[in-house]
C-alpha cells in the first residue's frame, strides 16, 4: 500500500473533532468513506467532513474495494464484530478504546489477527501525545531515580462536564459500554501505566453502584504490581460533589516525582529535591492525529505497532479484575 484510505464505522461524536478530521492531515492517509446505522446522520457527516462516501450498512463499507483500513469508532458492543468483519475482509483495524466489552472478547480479537496476519492497532492514542512521551521520556531517563509507585485519583460529579453525554447515554448501559464511565475513562490510564511501567504479574480491586444514578458501578478500586516491582493504586468515583472533583496522578521514585492530570492537561510537574520544573504544551487540533500518524505508519509497514492489540488486552483483563467480571 502506498496510501492508507480510511473507511470509519460509526461517526459519531468521538469522530468530529478528536479523530476524524485528522485521517485527511496525515502524510499518505486520506478519508474516504464514514458508516453510521442512521443514513441522514452519516450523510449529514460526511457533507460537512467532505468525505467522498458515506454507508448506513458497515458490511458494505467493509467491503468497498476503494477502502484498505477500517477505523472503528462506535460503541464497546459492536467493536468485536466489525474488526472480526474487517480482519476476514483482509483490511486492517484501528479500534476505539475499550477494545471490547470485556477481555475474552478482546483475545478473540487478538488471535484472529494473528490467524488471518492482517494489522490491530487500539486506540489508547494518548501514548503519543507530547505531553505523555515527556512524562515516559522523564521515567525513563531516571529523572526520579528508580520508580516506586504510582498513586491515580479520577473523581467527578454526576454532571461533570469531562463526559461525553448522548441522548441514550450509551456509556452507563453496561449492555452496550461492558460497564459505566469507568470503562469509558479508566483505559486511557490504565494503557498509560503499562506503557510507562511494563507487564503487570498481579492485579485486583473492587466496585460498586452507591449513588444508583443508572445500573453501572460508579466507583471503582484498583492496585496493580509490574514485573519490575512499581506498585500502582488507582481510585475512580463519578459520584462526588462538584468541590471533590479530581484529576491527578503522581509517580514516585527514589530521588522525587512526577504529577500530572491524564484528561485536565496543564502541566507536567518534576519534583527533585525540593526543587519543582514545570512542562507545557500546545493543545492539540485533533487528541488522535499523533496516534493516528503512527497507525499510518505500521498499516504501510514502516514502522511497528504504536499500540498492539496484546496490550488493548492487558488493559481489558485488568478492568476486569477491578470489577469482578
Amino acid at each position: 500500500m502506498q496510501e492508507i484510505r480510511w473507511g470509519i464505522i460509526g461517526c459519531g461524536d468521538v469522530t468530529e473533532v478528536k479523530s476524524g478530521p485528522a485521517f485527511n492531515k496525515v502524510a499518505n492517509s486520506k478519508l474516504v468513506a464514514v458508516m453510521r446505522r442512521d443514513a441522514n446522520k452519516a450523510k449529514d457527516y460526511a457533507e460537512r467532513h467532505q468525505v467522498p462516501k458515506w454507508y448506513n450498512n458497515a458490511d458494505d463499507l467493509i467491503n468497498d474495494p476503494g477502502i484498505n483500513a477500517i477505523y472503528i469508532a462506535t460503541p464497546p458492543l459492536q467493536h468485536e464484530e466489525y474488526t472480526a468483519a474487517a480482519l476476514k475482509a483482509g483490511k486492517p483495524v484501528y479500534v476505539e478504546k475499550p477494545m471490547a466489552m470485556d477481555a475474552g472478547g478482546a483475545e478473540r480479537m487478538q488471535k484472529l489477527s494473528e490467524q488471518t496476519g492482517v494489522m490491530l492497532a487500539v486506540a489508547h492514542y494518548r501514548r503519543e501525545q507530547p505531553f505523555f512521551r515527556k512524562i515516559k521520556e522523564l521515567i525513563e531517563n531516571g529523572a526520579i531515580g528508580e520508580i516506586r509507585f504510582a498513586n491515580l485519583q479520577l473523581l467527578q460529579p454526576f454532571h461533570s462536564k469531562m463526559i461525553t453525554r448522548t441522548p441514550d447515554n450509551w456509556r452507563v448501559n453496561p449492555a452496550v459500554s461492558g460497564g459505566g464511565l469507568f470503562h469509558d475513562l479508566a483505559p486511557h490510564q490504565l494503557d498509560l501505566m503499562i506503557h510507562f511501567f511494563g507487564k503487570v504479574i498481579k492485579s485486583g480491586g473492587m466496585s460498586l453502584n452507591q449513588a444508583r444514578y443508572y445500573n453501572a458501578d460508579d466507583i471503582v478500586i484498583g492496585s496493580l504490581l509490574f514485573e519490575n516491582k512499581v506498585l500502582f493504586n488507582g481510585l475512580w468515583a463519578f459520584n462526588v460533589p462538584a468541590a471533590e472533583a479530581r484529576d491527578h496522578c503522581e509517580i514516585v521514585g527514589a530521588e522525587g516525582k512526577i504529577t500530572f492530570a491524564v484528561f485536565n492537561q496543564d502541566k507536567v510537574v518534576l519534583s527533585v529535591k525540593g526543587q519543582k520544573e514545570e512542562f507545557s504544551f500546545d493543545k492539540l487540533a485533533h487528541l488522535q492525529q499523533p496516534m493516528i500518524e503512527k497507525v499510518v505508519q505500521y498499516f504501510l509497514g514502516k514502522a511497528e505497532n504504536p499500540c498492539p492489540a496484546a496490550d488493548g488486552v492487558q488493559v481489558m483483563s485488568l478492568i476486569d479484575s477491578f470489577t469482578g467480571k
